[in-house]
């Protein structure tokens, strides 16, 4: 974000969902990393049969250049309810929701002009069929969000929790 966001804007916008806190952090306090990469790849189901995941995300290389391009992140969590927490299967039904949300908020930031590159918690499901295997592009590439582990990005938490101020947006009563 080269522009300063209006925080009170955002927060007016964000109150319409349930998300729980947001940070904005510098992106020099993210790194990018190779053995995240290699525990993807060796623990994932999911490498390399989406966009979403490597190696089609691109070179550790590129993903470091490519989140370089932008001064700042915004990274919020998000809140579900479920009727028991060791239910693995309704944990999981929560995700779409998660997804859209995650959506709205990149389509709020480009609509107060911002550049958006947007990550998201996990690798995407939107087609049960992913085009990548297939050697065919992203169907729905304005819907599909690159997992921010498959960048290989982690937070430097001793200066982001120096640096960072936790922001917990008004719920709207």
């Amino acid at each position: 974000m080269t522009a300063e966001l209006n925080i009170d804007k955002f927060e007016d916008f964000i109150a319409q969902y349930p998300i729980f806190e947001y940070r904005i952090l510098n992106t020099g306090d993210l790194s990018v990393e190779e053995r995240v990469r290699i525990v993807c790849q060796q623990e994932c189901e999911r490498y390399g049969s989406t966009w979403a995941c490597p190696p089609a995300v691109g070179t550790l290389k590129e993903c470091e250049e490519r989140i370089r391009k932008f001064g700042q992140a915004v990274f919020f969590s998000s809140v579900a309810e479920v009727s028991d927490l060791m239910n693995m299967q309704e944990m999981l039904q929560t995700r779409a929701a998660h997804e859209e949300l995650t959506t709205e908020v990149a389509r709020f930031l480009k609509e107060q002009g911002f550049e958006t590159f947007t990550l998201s918690t996990e690798s995407c499901d939107i087609c049960e069929d992913c085009a990548y295997p297939h050697g065919k592009p992203c169907r729905h590439p304005d819907r599909m969000h690159p997992s921010r582990p498959a960048i290989e990005t982690r937070i430097s938490f001793s200066r982001w929790f120096i640096k960072t101020k936790i922001r917990f947006p008004q719920s709207q009563t």
